[in-house]
């Protein structure tokens, strides 16, 4: 079933709208940030270009740029909101989508794209992949990130019969699972799910690593640490690709 018109203007507006949440938690952020510093070095070897594609407000990008110094750092994000909040933090913000024509850069501009918590959001995910290997260039790095469905609080959750964290039925209300925010997830992975997903789609997976979740009440978060070093409870999924 493909995706109708009227349906594609409603998701364009959900994400536009100034309430909806576009930055994640710094941990996650700066634990991504870390993975692609170690990944391509410092730029005394040579600039690199970063894409932060989905850059939100821009808030991850600058938790990223002093692990990246020296290194070229662009946000790209559809909403014309979130870019506007993004120039405040990132040297250039662009208007860029992964469909209806793809990203405005040539083909093999980019070293590394960082991607994070915005494959959850998409109707067509296989096509932005296609569409980010398509900017890399060749051994280019993929740090994609994603809320993981076999969290170790969803697997309880599901037993109880309970709708899992980060799942969501409605873009108007939460229905049947705890929190509050409306955020607009049409997909979600489990670690096995993201590596054959991403091995499909022509990359090599270098690593998989979890990162903890902002959202999680504050007496289960030394827990919530504790399951990033079985990656595939972690409350969220890091993994590391390299362009083939």
């Amino acid at each position: 079933m493909t995706t109708t018109a009227p349906a594609r203007r409603g998701l364009r507006e959900f994400y536009e709208d100034p309430a909806v949440p576009v930055a994640s938690g710094t941990p996650r952020s700066l634990r991504q940030a870390r993975m692609l510093a170690a990944a391509l070095g410092p730029a005394t070897a040579g600039a690199k270009t970063v894409m932060d594609i989905g850059c939100g407000d821009g808030t991850a990008a600058a938790t990223a740029a002093p692990l990246l110094a020296g290194h070229r750092l662009i946000g790209v994000d559809w909403s014309q909101d979130a870019l506007r909040r993004a120039h405040a933090h990132v040297p250039y913000a662009i208007r860029g989508e992964l469909s209806d024509g793809g990203l405005p850069f040539r083909t093999a501009s980019a070293d590394a794209v960082l991607f994070s918590e915005v494959v959850e959001h998409l109707v067509d995910p296989d096509g932005a992949l296609d569409e980010i290997r398509r900017v890399l260039c060749p051994g280019g790095h993929l740090m994609l990130s994603t809320p993981n469905l076999a969290a170790w609080y969803n697997r309880a959750l599901l037993l109880a019969g309970v709708q899992p964290v980060f799942s969501e039925v409605s873009l108007r209300a939460i229905h049947g699972r705890p929190g509050s925010e409306v955020v607009g997830h049409l997909r979600l992975y489990t670690a096995r799910a993201l590596r054959e997903f991403v091995t499909a789609s022509g990359f090599d997976v270098v690593r998989l690593a979890g990162a903890p979740f902002h959202g999680v009440p504050r007496p289960l978060r030394p827990l919530d640490r504790l399951a990033c070093a079985a990656p595939s409870l972690s409350s969220i999924l890091l993994l590391h690709a390299r362009r083939t």
